[in-house]
């Protein structure tokens, strides 16, 4: 299982258009450059942490925790034998 390609390309372009086109936007006045800059690190911060999220989901490091009883259930409604070991 890997990475799909929508979502990644989806949400480059939503915060990249936050990144780059809202500064463009943003009204003239003494602040102009200190708003451009929040945009611009908002938009870097909020796509590196839902990057960082979705990759994540990629390789959990903990798996469920399942007791024996529900492993044999399991393993019987997909017709598969136990191992033991």
């Amino acid at each position: 299982m890997g990475a799909a390609f929508f979502p990644v390309l989806f949400f480059t372009a939503v915060w990249g258009a936050v990144g780059i086109g809202m500064p463009i936007m943003t009204p003239k006045g003494p602040h102009q450059n200190l708003i451009r800059c929040i945009l611009m690190l908002t938009a870097a911060c909020c796509w590196l942490f839902w990057l960082c999220c979705y990759m994540a989901q990629m390789n959990p490091l903990i798996g469920p925790k399942l007791k024996r009883h529900a492993i044999a259930m399991i393993a019987k409604s997909w017709d598969n034998k136990l191992v033991e070991g």
